[in-house]
């Protein structure tokens, strides 16, 4: 029990804690209001989300653990505008969890493709984990139900399985990023974009590791996003958006090694998609749930 000279000095404390974070609802976080929301109630469990690059104001959104091998295309207002199914490699659903989803090059130059992970490992015990690459098509951003035709690429971890929910393309270097999720610090593996297709195993390669103050499981990271000219980078946790700029040429996982800029979020009920609009101006964040609320901010400048 508490002495009565410990209480007269826990007390205020912890009333000081409740004011200053009052006011801060009060003051940031009720400024930052919601672009819109998901209007289709199939668009339950968002874990992803990636902006077209060829299609304006369109987005590519999935849900989590639990859903069957799609994909959707949606505006940012929230309104759904086609569903993407493909053939999954996985037993039953086709995927196992899928948690974020990516657009960057490809095979053929002056092309966009849409590369949906499904990486989520929540045990740790996968052997192997799969991404699925598809092209895209301006016809997405009116489709309806359609199918969508593509590749898959099969992975491991160089040191053993781990969970991840952050995926993003290097639209420079040409390579796949995973950053897992869980740990004290997380780890950052990259592979190139050409990796081999199908069954064949590809094996990541590991380029250091991410150290996030903050309490588990709220500094868990469960998205990631790179900006279309490759100069951007954004990675979330469940409270917080860190970003960091690009200086010359310099590999991204080297960019990671810097202190980041923290931005302002508004903390989702269980926010774990993020990404940068087309022209990099500004990104998003939708959480999971139905009719979930989307927010909007603007990316610095400098």
């Amino acid at each position: 029990m508490f002495k009565p000279r410990a209480l007269k000095i826990f007390i205020p404390l912890v009333a000081l804690i409740f004011v200053a974070a009052y006011a801060k609802h009060r003051l940031v976080d009720s400024k930052l209001q919601p672009e819109s929301n998901l209007k289709d109630k199939a668009m339950d469990e968002i874990s992803g989300i990636a902006a077209s690059s060829i299609n304006p104001d369109l987005f590519y959104v999935h849900n989590d653990s639990g859903d069957t091998s799609r994909f959707f295309a949606m505006d940012s207002k929230g309104n759904l505008k086609s569903t993407m199914y493909y053939t999954g490699k996985r037993k039953h659903l086709g995927v196992l969890d899928c948690e974020d989803i990516a657009v960057g090059p490809g095979p053929l130059k002056g092309r966009s493709y849409v590369y949906v992970g499904d990486i989520g490992d929540n045990g740790s015990n996968r052997r192997d984990f799969d991404v699925y690459r598809f092209r895209e098509t301006k016809a997405w951003a009116n489709a309806g139900d359609t199918q969508a035709k593509g590749v898959s690429f099969k992975y491991v971890y160089p040191d053993g399985p781990r969970d991840a929910e952050a995926m993003a393309i290097d639209p420079l270097e040409k390579l796949l990023y995973i950053i897992t999720k869980r740990g004290d610090s997380v780890g950052v593996y990259t592979a190139p974009l050409n990796s081999k297709t199908n069954d064949t195993i590809n094996t990541l390669t590991f380029r250091g590791k991410l150290f996030f103050s903050g309490l588990k499981p709220f500094k868990w990271i469960t998205a990631a996003d790179i900006s279309k000219d490759g100069q951007q980078i954004l990675i979330k946790s469940y409270e917080k958006v860190y970003y960091w700029r690009r200086q010359g040429k310099e590999p991204i996982w080297q960019t990671l090694q810097r202190p980041a800029r923290e931005l302002n979020y508004k903390q989702e009920r269980q926010g774990e998609a993020i990404a940068f609009t087309n022209d990099g101006k500004g990104y998003y964040t939708v959480s999971e749930g139905v009719n979930a609320p989307i927010y909007y901010y603007t990316a610095p400048t400098n």
